[in-house]
Parts: C-alpha cells; structure tokens; sequence
C-alpha cells in the first residue's frame, strides 16, 4: 500500500479501503474468493482509491462512509483490468507474485475479471452518487479496453511518440485523471476545480507509465515484479526504444529487433543494451519531470494546504519511483 509520509493524512482511511477489498473480493464460489483474496494480498500502491479519497477529503464535512465503497469500485476495476492484461500478456508474475492465469489458468482468470467488474459496480449501485461519476467509470473501463486494443494492434510495430502518448492515456493516465476528478465531485468542488483535478490526474498517470516504461529498460525483476525488458519480448515499444529508434547509431539494428516477432531473451537484452546507451532514457526522463510540473501546476487553489501538499508529495513520489 502507497501509505507513508505523503498520505498520512489518509491513513486511516486506506487502512480501512484494505479492509473492504478483501470484504468485496469474498464469494459464495470459494474459487473466487481464493482469486481475490491473492490479488489483495499481492499489493499494490492504490493510488486511484488514494487519490480519490484525497480529493474528497476537501470536503469540510467528510464522511469516510460516502466515499468509501466508491474508492473500493475504483481498485476493483483497476484489480479486474490487471487480471485480463495478464492473461493478454500471458504473463506469470505481477509485483512479484503469481498472476492469476499463472495459478489457476486463463478461463477462470477471465470470469474472475469479469466478478471483480461487476462486484465493483454493485457496490456502488443503489448510492446516491452525482451521475456524472458514474458515467465517468464506465468511460474509463471502456477506455482500458480500447487502450489494450489499440496496445495488441501495434505488438512489434514500430509506433510514433503520438501513438505512444494516446496509448498510455487510454491504458493508464485517464483512469488516475478520473480518480482525482471523482473526488473532487464527491467533495462537492466547482466544475473548474474537477476539471483541473482531471488535468493533475491525467498529468500524473502520464508521468506514471513513462516512470515504468522506464524501470522496465532500467531496473530487474527483483525491483519491479517482472522480468527487465519485458515489454520488449510482448512487443510493446515505449518512449525509450521509440527515441533511441530516432538517434542510436544502430538504430537499424534495434529496429530489426523490435519489430521481430521472433525475438528472443538473447535479442530483448541487446535491445535494452542500445536502448541504454542512446539518449532514450534521458529525453524519456524529461518528459515525466514536464508531467510532473504540469500536474502540480494544475492542482485548484481551492484545495485546502494540507491535501494541496500532499497531492504535490505523490507527483514528487512518481518521479522518483523505482518500482
């Protein structure tokens, strides 16, 4: 769990979020909650239901009661969305654990998602919450899957930086964007103060997936859960490989690998070597430091200081990561 210094103020209430998750994720169906119960266990930041439950916080008279099972919808969604990439990306670990098709295989995993989905809306269905909440949940799942589509469509093609952009919108920065947005609503702020909150959410995820694309060239499997350079073998090109694509002087070379669907651990280790030696990573590196100011800089000057404060500590938090 994200808790520490910067969400201290919160800590209560994610305590609490840990607790419902693993309420929410029981089943009649031993087999589901036996899934659920291993994917909370697995971890996780819980940044969307932070965010969130930050946001709402600004509300002088908040009540942990009204925004709770909203933040729990919000991880549950994210928790069902990981379980169906894992079985796209048919991977075997996540944060260092098992992944669900790894234990139990693809079938169950899927219908797994599919209960995590529903449950998620069914908590929240007979609450009195603003429609617009609502409508932007089911926008942000119906923009996880076009982001995984639009994802599965570009495997080992060479992409440009906007389709990379539009991509990591869709898959990552959108949803943390809506958390931010949805507690600000839950809060009762203006619609000019929801609006910025949307634009530091959106700012932040962005710099959030660039900052794992990056550990992904840069770190190891001990730090980050999965295998370094796996992206690479699934064939997804990010900021990095696309900039050295554009100035290594084997840009040929790593181009060749890439975009081979036959690659192997042998190639996907070359292609990390070229990608660290060109200047990827430090234009990459640059990229997340313009999010980040962007997002600090959108934050509403309504907030009060506290909560202002520590929405500024977890985008400092996101450009410094390495896991």
């Amino acid at each position: 769990m994200l808790i520490n210094k910067m969400l201290y103020v919160i800590k209560k209430d994610l305590q609490a979020l840990e607790q419902g998750l693993y309420h929410e994720v029981h089943s009649d169906v031993d087999l589901i909650t036996d899934i659920g119960t291993h994917l909370v266990k697995s971890g996780g930041k819980r940044l969307r239901p932070a965010l969130c439950i930050l946001a709402a916080r600004s509300k002088k008279d908040y009540e942990l009661e009204y925004v709770l099972p909203l933040a729990i919808t919000i991880e549950l969604i994210h928790m069902a969305s990981l379980v169906h990439d894992d079985v796209l990306d048919n991977a075997s670990t996540r944060r260092g654990a098992a992944t669900a098709n790894a234990k139990w295989g693809n079938n169950v995993s899927i219908l797994s998602g599919d209960f995590l989905f529903a449950r998620a809306f069914a908590l929240i269905a007979d609450k009195d919450y603003d429609k617009r909440v609502l409508l932007r949940l089911a926008k942000i799942i119906c923009g996880l899957s076009e982001g995984e589509i639009h994802q599965n469509e570009k495997h080992f093609r060479l992409r440009t930086e906007e389709e990379y952009y539009d991509a990591i919108a869709k898959k990552t920065a959108d949803f943390i964007a809506a958390s931010c947005e949805i507690g600000g609503i839950l809060a009762g702020l203006g619609r000019e103060d929801t609006d910025k909150l949307y634009k530091y959410g959106l700012y932040l995820g962005m710099a959030f997936q660039i900052t794992d694309d990056i550990l992904d060239i840069t770190s190891n499997d001990e730090k980050i859960g999965k295998p370094a350079g796996n992206d690479i073998l699934q064939g997804i090109i990010t900021l990095p490989v696309i900039q050295a694509t554009k100035t290594s002087p084997v840009r040929e070379e790593l181009i060749n690998i890439i975009t081979d669907e036959n690659l192997d651990k042998a190639m996907v280790k070359r292609a990390v070597a070229i990608t660290r030696d060109s200047d990827g990573l430090d234009y990459t590196r640059k990229k997340v430091y313009d999010y980040l100011e962007m997002a600090k800089e959108s934050l509403p000057a309504a907030l009060p200081k506290e909560i202002r404060q520590s929405f500024i500590e977890i985008a400092e938090f996101v450009g410094k990561r390495d896991f």
